[in-house]
């Protein structure tokens, strides 16, 4: 008769998500085509990520006019980058959503610094994913 033992190893990952609200921007750089696409495209290697795609950057015109904006993310290898801008309502929204740890400051004071906001509000979360791995060994 086989005797068999179950090895689990459980692993955790901590994945770190910076959500930005940024109030009283100057309206020219939220309409700014090309500052987001740059911010979009330079800022993974600043946090030391890695893109893997090249940045998206959409023009957003819907039912309220003063919903417009531009829409922006960049696929990294650790996760995404995305914008959402709001220039009649002088908003902008800003998440870094990655499995690799980065300064929380420093990518805050950075966005402040890009979009020249006047206020910020954050939120930071550590989402978790746990895995259970089971090997089945025999044991004569």
């Amino acid at each position: 008769m086989a005797t068999y033992f179950i090895l689990l190893c459980i692993w955790k990952v901590y994945l770190m998500h910076l959500a930005i609200d940024g109030y009283g921007s100057d309206v020219e750089k939220l309409k700014d085509r090309s500052l987001l696409y740059e911010f979009l495209d330079s800022y993974p290697s600043a946090l030391g990520m890695t893109k893997i795609t090249e940045p998206k950057v959409l023009t957003y015109a819907g039912k309220v006019p003063e919903d417009w904006g531009l829409s922006g993310f960049v696929i990294i290898a650790e996760s995404h980058i995305s914008v959402h801008t709001f220039p009649d309502r002088l908003y902008i929204n800003v998440d870094i959503f990655s499995c690799k740890q980065f300064d929380v400051g420093k990518a805050l004071e950075d966005v402040r610094r890009v979009f020249a906001l006047k206020e910020v509000k954050q939120w930071t979360m550590e989402r978790g994913v746990d895995a259970l791995l089971a090997q089945t060994v025999r044991v004569p």
